[in-house]
């Protein structure tokens, strides 16, 4: 699978009132870039604009692919809410796209990823009987049985407690490796963890962040993550 870069350019407008931009993201080819900064930037309406679906801004700009090919039907896209669906039991939500597209599951394929994943000995269970950390393990494994090569995470961990994201984190970056993924996150240290590239959007314009000198995934101890994140959490104070 070949993970093109993605580039979205231009600006949005609600309402006629100026969202964002104009601006250009640089989604980095086969790694994360992770989009961080206040609440009513419009950071989820970049992903929504990236994954083709509707916003409810009027958008006038591209995105565009590094290869020239299509990029909404190569993107899976990943929500904050699990939204599972509470009637079907975990193989079942995590074989719902092909559901839905009125095709056969692969059966094999949602195993491979139950297995994974930690979650074959609850493919039974309903949504219900699952912990936040399963259901959102269950949301994971629908994105990736989808089996896209760009990935777009709005905040999907950051209803879970500290040691569960970390956990999550990991286990993400883990079997998400080798595809361009933009991460939505208010998040400090979730950014600076795993971001090969944070760009930091506010109403003034978007900028890139300095990045810790290690490689992603980052140790949560490890000391230039901790000094960035203190940077980067500074910064978003004073924003306030």
């Amino acid at each position: 699978m070949s993970a093109p870069a993605v580039t979205l350019a231009g600006r949005a407008d609600i309402a006629g009132a100026p969202l964002f931009g104009p601006l250009r993201l640089d989604v980095i080819a086969g790694a994360w870039t992770c989009l961080l900064g206040p609440s009513g930037v419009g950071k989820s309406t970049i992903l929504r604009l990236i994954a083709g679906l509707e916003t409810g801004a009027a958008f006038d700009g591209t995105v565009r692919a590094s290869d020239g090919g299509p990029v909404a039907p190569r993107v899976a896209y990943m929500a904050q809410e699990d939204l599972l669906m509470p009637w079907l039991d975990v193989t079942g939500n995590v074989a719902l796209g092909a559901r839905l597209r009125g095709e056969a599951p692969d059966r094999a394929r949602a195993e491979a990823l139950l297995d994974r994943l930690g979650l074959w000995p609850h493919r039974d269970k309903r949504p219900a009987k699952l912990s936040g950390g399963q259901r959102q393990r269950v949301a994971l494994a629908r994105t990736l049985m989808e089996d896209r090569p760009i990935v777009l995470l709005d905040e999907p961990f950051s209803a879970l407690d500290a040691r569960t994201r970390s956990q999550m984190q990991d286990l993400a970056a883990e079997v998400l490796s080798g595809r361009t993924v933009l991460l939505v996150t208010h998040d400090p240290g979730e950014a600076t963890r795993l971001g090969a590239s944070i760009q930091l959007l506010t109403r003034d314009g978007l900028r890139a962040a300095e990045t810790p000198a290690t490689r992603p995934v980052r140790e949560v101890d490890d000391p230039d993550t901790l000094r960035v994140q203190g940077q980067l959490l500074q910064e978003l104070r004073a924003m306030a």
